[in-house]
């Protein structure tokens, strides 16, 4: 598979829906196979909170291999012998594209707290700019799970003439009371930990580590499912030589430091703020009086939009309200709920029927 990874500078300003600009801005874009003569065959993929552009096989320069790499590559669901493949870094990211770590060309200095609150309609904007940059009329699929799926519908209503499949996975069309006070709980952690500085850490040549830390540990709790994790864990204690904290008892508790150790060493605590609040005030029906089916009236693609039974942070009746908006719209959908265990995260997994029904969508 012909894997090609830049940075894309764009000498353009971009206005935001949060009514800031951003004088120019780049793009870390990661592309999969090959685009055709007739650029037809072009699919962009949207990824999720904690996503980047790394979205299949490995470079040299990667250690590891892409968070959808089960999905996208030779012969898997989206065939990269086939099909020329998409994925770019959000803008507000932490991993190439334009962000808080970013230097704002204004001054010379670190964005940091200043960096513009950004929302999923911007994504797909900038989306829009990079796929005119690529001579590419028309996504043959956008597709996403979560907060790529969010991206994946709004790119289905913001370019309804570009777009001819959408693909919504383990995603909603507004976040629920619930999922807003979880995300709010994480932001807090950060906010508080003592080394954030308002957001300036940077300058401050630190890190808010202890917050984010937290914040991953709690966000990783809803991912999972309490089955998946009664499996995997259970009550079951943690071996004493193999603990990554001394204070830890429970397997789950070590799973937990483990991870959020990880996230926290690797991830930008401005940027999680900046995604969360994304994934909160992300409500294309805000634009329509409250009426989801107004705002898909002029949908032209035909919508996948799929559920698994053991997410709890989207659960599939998420998906059911988009696609039942979708039908009373007269747009062209279909819903399917798969099994999946490993709750929220099951997007990511690869099953024989999430295959079939990817592969079998992608070629009707």
């Amino acid at each position: 598979m012909r894997i090609e990874s830049k940075k894309i500078e764009f000498n353009q300003e971009l206005t935001l829906e949060c009514g800031k600009s951003l004088p120019k801005f780049d793009l870390m874009v990661e592309t999969y196979g090959e685009l055709n003569e007739k650029k037809t065959n072009a699919i962009l993929v949207c990824h999720a909170f904690s996503g980047n552009h790394h979205a299949a096989g490995m470079l040299e320069s990667e250690t590891t291999a892409g968070w959808w790499d089960q999905i996208i590559g030779p012969d898997k669901a989206i065939d990269t012998n086939k099909y020329f493949v998409v994925s770019s870094n959000n803008i507000g990211g932490c991993s190439g594209s334009s962000g808080p770590a970013s230097e704002n060309p204004l001054n010379g200095e670190i964005y940091g707290a200043d960096f513009p609150v950004v929302s999923v309609t911007d994504w797909v904007n900038t989306q829009k700019i990079l796929m005119d940059h690529l001579g590419i009329d028309k996504w043959e699929l956008v597709l996403g799970g979560s907060l790529g799926g969010m991206q994946a519908l709004q790119w289905a209503i913001s370019f309804p003439e570009h777009v001819k499949k959408a693909g919504i996975f383990a995603a909603a069309a507004q976040a629920s009371t619930q999922n807003i006070a979880m995300n709010e709980v994480a932001r807090e952690s950060i906010r508080k930990d003592e080394n954030f500085y308002g957001g300036f850490y940077l300058k401050n040549k630190t890190k808010p580590k202890k917050g984010l830390k937290t914040a991953r540990m709690l966000g990783h709790i809803t991912y999972l499912s309490e089955e998946h994790m009664d499996l995997r864990f259970g009550r079951k204690f943690q071996d004493i030589e193999s603990r990554v904290a001394t204070d830890v008892d429970f397997q789950i508790e070590n799973y937990l430091q483990y991870k959020g150790e990880k996230f926290s060493d690797a991830f930008d605590a401005n940027t999680y703020i900046l995604m969360t609040k994304a994934m909160d005030n992300y409500d294309p029906a805000s634009l329509t009086g409250g009426i989801l089916e107004d705002a898909l009236k002029n949908v032209k693609s035909r919508l996948l939009v799929v559920g698994f039974k053991t997410d709890w942070l989207f659960p599939p009746k998420k998906g059911k309200e988009i696609q039942l908006a979708a039908m009373r719209s007269g747009v062209d959908s279909s819903f399917v709920i798969l099994d999946g265990k490993h709750g929220h995260d099951s997007f990511l997994f690869l099953s024989d029927r999430y295959f079939k029904l990817i592969r079998s969508f992608l070629e009707s």
